[in-house]
C-alpha cells in the first residue's frame, strides 16, 4: 500500500485522538483547524486519499460522517475476546468480577485486530441494539468494544446501569451537580438525568465495528 503524506498521516492520527477524546468524529472544518491547515478542500482531498486506503469511510450528506475502520496491525495478529450478548434495557451485562475474568465469560467470542486492545485488561464486546446513538455512527447491530472499568471521565461514552429502572443503556456520561446527566447521540432523543446512587458504570467504549448488510 502506498505510504501515507505526512499530512495524510497528521490528519488520521488527528480523528483517532478527536474519536477517544469526545467519542464521536471531527467534521472536516475541525480537521482543518486541529491540523493546521487553511483550507477545507485539502482536507477533504486527504480525506479522500485515507478513504481509498482504507483507512476510513465517508457517509455523504453527514457533518460528521467519517468512520474509522478497524485495520489489523502490522503482524496482522487478532485478540479473542468474549461477546456478552447485546446492550439494551432489560438486565445489566453479565461483565465477570476480576478476580473471575475469563472463567465466567461468554460462551461466544469474536477476534479483533490486536491494535484496537493494545494493552488493555478486562476488554469485551456488545452487540447494539437500538439508535440513540446514531449520530457517533453506532447503529443497530453494530458491535462496540468495551473495557470493563466503574469509571469514566466526563463525555466519554459508556454502557451504564441504571438500578431503579433495572435497564441498562450506551450513554455519554456527564457530571453534573446532584446529578449525572447520560446524554444520546441522537437528536432525536433528549437525555436521561437521573442521581447518582442510580448509575454503576459497566465499561466504556473502546471501538465501534460495523456490521454491514
Amino acid at each position: 500500500m502506498k505510504k501515507l503524506s505526512s499530512r495524510a498521516r497528521r490528519i488520521i492520527d488527528f480523528i483517532h485522538r478527536f474519536w477517544e477524546e469526545r467519542g464521536y468524529p471531527p467534521t472536516v472544518r475541525d480537521i482543518a483547524h486541529g491540523c493546521g491547515v487553511s483550507s477545507t478542500s485539502v482536507v477533504d482531498y486527504n480525506l479522500s486519499i485515507l478513504e481509498r486506503g482504507g483507512y476510513i469511510r465517508r457517509h455523504a450528506g453527514v457533518s460528521r460522517g467519517i468512520e474509522i475502520l478497524p485495520r489489523p496491525s502490522s503482524s496482522g495478529s487478532c485478540l479473542t475476546v468474549p461477546v456478552f450478548g447485546q446492550i439494551a434495557a432489560g438486565e445489566p451485562i453479565p461483565v465477570p468480577a476480576p478476580d473471575a475474568w475469563g472463567v465466567a465469560a461468554s460462551a461466544e467470542t469474536m477476534d479483533v485486530p490486536e491494535e484496537l486492545i493494545r494493552a488493555r485488561t478486562g476488554v469485551y464486546a456488545l452487540r447494539v441494539k437500538g439508535k440513540s446513538m446514531v449520530d457517533a455512527l453506532i447503529n443497530n447491530g453494530d458491535i462496540v468494544l468495551m473495557q470493563a472499568v466503574d469509571v469514566v471521565e466526563n463525555g466519554e461514552m459508556a454502557a451504564v446501569w441504571l438500578r431503579a429502572e433495572k435497564e441498562v443503556t450506551l450513554k455519554k456520561v456527564y457530571l453534573e451537580p446532584g446529578r449525572i446527566r447520560l446524554q444520546p447521540a441522537n437528536s432525536q432523543m433528549k437525555p436521561i438525568y437521573t442521581g447518582l446512587d442510580n448509575v454503576e458504570i459497566q465499561g466504556k467504549v473502546l471501538a465501534v465495528i460495523r456490521q454491514l448488510a
